[in-house]
């Protein structure tokens, strides 16, 4: 069979990291292993029951199986505006300022390409969630990283961006609670990102996948509950965490109208929206009952001080993370990521994702997911300290 060549575009795209780690794991399970896979970021619990009867019911009603109007429903950009001033004191335009997504990450995929022209500078975290130099990729845009260190709380310096890369700079992206490393951002370091962005109009995309988990009764703060920020740029939404729904594919972006129009031009070209009746279940979830999110909130809590307390009794100085359902930990005996990571896969059938894949400034950490149940976790900790780096 002939075989035609892939374009110069797919060729220049980042090889997807995650796919790595799921063939991995599943080589291992089907040698007959028992794998904890702390690797990935896919939540274990299901969708709420009264967001699931919504699209049962929705998805019955002949309205919905036509096409969705291109740039989606009113009403489920109605229930995004309405969730914003419930949840963060923040009034939202639906008709200006919210664009619906299919799932956070196709929107910090697409904005680079509505933003940026070829060669354009785009500030990016390093360590950060790797779909970001996807977008960078295919807008043919030069990326900047900006490190995370844990003297700083995993926010960056900006005052180790030069002259220069501020002058070329149009976009950046912030992740808080960030992934991977479970830190959460401060009013003034945002307030300080707005000053920033005005100075030397720069677009700022504000990645909030993990808002609503927030541990030791302190709720993540929205960027655009900051004096400002509307007016240099935008929030990304999903609803994959917050209701269990990753696998709905439904979020969406608010903020700068104009930014919103550049997402909803692209998305006509590319889509003619979301299956009606997942935009009905996506309302009902965003103004319907919200003690499911309470009780996901407690649950990855939970989750934590296991994890952390655990890991802390076998004399790994590990530390909490603030918010996100990840734990960043520092690698021990100065092995590297990647050997620390084979090392657990190899002796203890543990998969946890190697820093080195989230950048540069990854590398001596590896990420965990508070994704498997209190008893595996347990499990996790006790295999780990079998693990003869531990017995010294």
């Amino acid at each position: 069979m002939k075989q035609f060549p892939p374009s110069e575009l797919l060729n220049s795209l980042p090889k997807q990291f995650f796919a790595g780690l799921v063939k991995k794991v599943g080589e291992y399970i089907a040698e007959g292993h028992d794998v904890i896979n702390l690797g990935q970021g896919n939540p274990d619990q299901p969708t709420p029951a009264h967001i699931v009867a919504k699209l049962q019911e929705a998805a019955a009603n002949p309205l919905n199986h036509k096409y969705s109007p291109f740039q989606g429903y009113g009403y489920l950009k109605q229930a995004a505006a309405d969730f914003y001033l419930r949840e963060y004191g923040v009034t939202i335009d639906p008709a200006k300022e919210v664009a619906i997504l299919f799932g956070g990450k196709a929107g910090l995929v697409e904005i680079p390409q509505c933003l940026l022209n070829p060669g354009d500078t785009i500030l990016v975290p390093d360590p950060g969630y790797p779909d970001y130099w996807s977008g960078v990729a295919l807008a043919k845009a030069e990326m900047v990283t900006m490190p995370l260190r844990e003297q700083n709380n995993f926010l960056p310096d900006f005052h180790e961006l030069s002259p220069e890369v501020l002058s070329k700079a149009k976009l950046m992206f912030l992740n808080y609670p960030n992934n991977p490393t479970g830190a959460t951002a401060t009013q003034e370091f945002f307030e300080e990102t707005v000053k920033l962005a005005s100075e030397n109009d720069i677009s700022i995309v504000h990645d909030f996948a993990y808002g609503a988990i927030g541990f030791d009764g302190e709720k993540p703060l929205s960027f655009l509950q900051v004096d400002g920020a509307k007016d240099v740029g935008i929030e990304i939404y999903t609803l994959s965490k917050t209701y269990n729904m990753a696998g709905w594919r439904v979020g969406f972006a608010v903020g700068n109208e104009s930014v919103i129009s550049a997402i909803e031009l692209l998305q006509d070209h590319l889509y003619v929206s979301l299956f009606g009746a997942v935009q009905e279940a996506a309302a009902e979830a965003l103004t319907g009952p919200q003690n499911c999110v309470k009780e996901l909130n407690e649950l990855y809590e939970r989750r934590r001080n296991v994890l952390i307390d655990g890991l802390r009794s076998i004399g790994w100085n590990v530390t909490a993370p603030k918010g996100s359902f990840f734990a960043w930990l520092k690698v021990p005996d100065r092995l590297s990521s990647e050997e620390f990571s084979n090392i657990l896969l190899e002796k203890a059938h543990i998969m946890a994702a190697p820093g080195i894949g989230f950048g540069e400034f990854g590398e001596g950490y590896v990420r965990v997911g508070l994704l498997s149940s209190e008893e595996r976790l347990v499990e996790a900790v006790r295999r780990i300290s079998c693990l003869e780096i531990f017995k010294k």
